[in-house]
């Protein structure tokens, strides 16, 4: 312990002797380091917005979207024809034994007024099941009941996007709006999910009865047809086996046999969206592995300048063994010197990689998420670097021979 204390004492020594030169040396591990904090933060940052989007989906979800058709010849796109209907929603709760619930919808987009107030926005007719399939609490007021279904009343429930364009600081509850000219009255405002994998704004959205959206808002000449259904399985290792359940049922009832092809489609939006997180993580590995490079360069530097250091200090060598070092005692006092001069500059990279990732996040609003792990990692690493790049240096300096060392001039 004692050789290590005086290892270091000497070490410090030196390093203060060549101030400029020790913090030209660390130059290239504080930006290394600085680099990778900044990146991986930065890289963290995305995957944990993706996170959070996926988390405001819903768990364990899929969806089931109208299909192609081909009538006289004359072959529609997907989703081109309404080939769902809420009938078929009912049917996959009550007979398909991995799904939970299912939730048919209607969309559209219109022009909403209050006062003398208006706003354009997402329109969505639902049922109470799409608000416990996509985990959306109402934090003010109620949400759509079955009552309010079955009656098609003239109720809505709305995000806080357009409480904040068409309310401000009032109280949307109660208040009368129009919609497509049909006036509603506010009965509750969803809790905010923020944006959506794709981007989109999911608080710009007003949520109505379905049967009052399709009667009332959606006129169509097949009043029963839903534009997708939404289906939350029982739990995410049944999401494989529910989709097999709804292909098969939907088949059944759509009368899809002899290879013709379906009228609908089912996505496993945990699967789409699991794909983009594990982007966002590659990516942000690639990123700390770019910017890893700029320690190897750095620690070139420091075996650079610790081959320097032991020519130059030859004869102190010579004078140490003279008087009794041995040769582990002089690797230990090079090898000491390279580690503290990684060390040190990993501690003033992380200090600065943390401020350019808080300067990033407030000057380009891009989430940044500093984590302890990484630090932790960037000290270890910075160590090895000095440890693998000083290794060589300090082991030329223990080989060196007393007396030829004692002649260098």
């Amino acid at each position: 312990m004692s050789n290590v204390v005086q290892a270091l004492r000497i070490a410090l020594r030196a390093l203060r002797i060549n101030k400029m030169r020790s913090f030209l040396t660390m130059l290239g591990i504080i930006i290394g380091i600085a680099a990778v904090i900044a990146m991986m933060a930065v890289g963290s940052g995305a995957s944990y917005v993706i996170s959070q989007q996926i988390a405001s989906i819903g768990s364990n979800i899929l969806l089931v979207l109208p299909g192609s058709m081909t009538s006289g010849g004359l072959r529609s796109g997907s989703g081109g024809v309404q080939t769902l209907k809420a009938s078929d929603a009912k049917a996959i709760t009550n007979e398909c034994p991995s799904v939970e619930l299912a939730a048919p919808v209607v969309h559209s987009s219109g022009q909403i007024v209050y006062g003398n107030q208006n706003w354009s926005t997402l329109l969505m007719g639902a049922t109470p099941e799409l608000f416990v399939a996509r985990e959306w609490p109402v934090i003010n007021g109620r949400s759509i009941t079955d009552s309010d279904n079955d009656g098609a009343a003239k109720v809505c429930v709305i995000g806080s996007t357009i409480v904040q364009n068409l309310f401000g600081a009032e109280d949307p509850l109660g208040k009368m709006i129009r919609i497509k000219k049909v006036p509603f009255v506010v009965v509750g405002v969803l809790e905010s999910k923020g944006q959506s994998p794709q981007g989109t704004d999911q608080d710009d959205v007003i949520f109505v009865p379905l049967r009052t959206a399709q009667r009332k808002l959606m006129g169509s000449q097949f009043p029963d047809t839903v534009g997708s259904i939404l289906v939350k399985a029982r739990s995410e290792e049944l999401l494989p086996k529910a989709e097999k359940e709804i292909n098969a049922l939907l088949n059944q009832r759509h009368r899809i046999s002899g290879g013709k092809e379906p009228d609908f489609t089912v996505r496993n939006l945990s699967e789409i969206l699991a794909v983009a997180e594990q982007s966002s993580k590659a990516m942000s590995l690639l990123l700390g592995a770019v910017a890893s490079i700029s320690l190897i360069v750095g620690g070139i530097g420091i075996m650079n300048i610790m081959l320097v250091s032991v020519t130059e200090r030859t004869r102190e060598i010579g004078i140490r063994m003279a008087i009794g070092a041995k040769k582990h005692d002089i690797l230990l006092q090079f090898l000491t010197e390279a580690v503290l001069l990684t060390l040190l500059g990993g501690l003033l990279g992380i200090v600065l990689g943390a401020g350019g990732a808080i300067i990033v996040s407030r000057m380009l609003s891009w989430p940044t998420l500093i984590s302890p792990l990484a630090i932790t990692v960037a000290v270890l690493f910075s160590g090895a670097v000095g440890i693998f790049f000083g290794f060589y240096p300090a082991r030329k300096a223990a080989g060196l021979n007393p007396i030829e060392a004692l002649r260098y001039e």
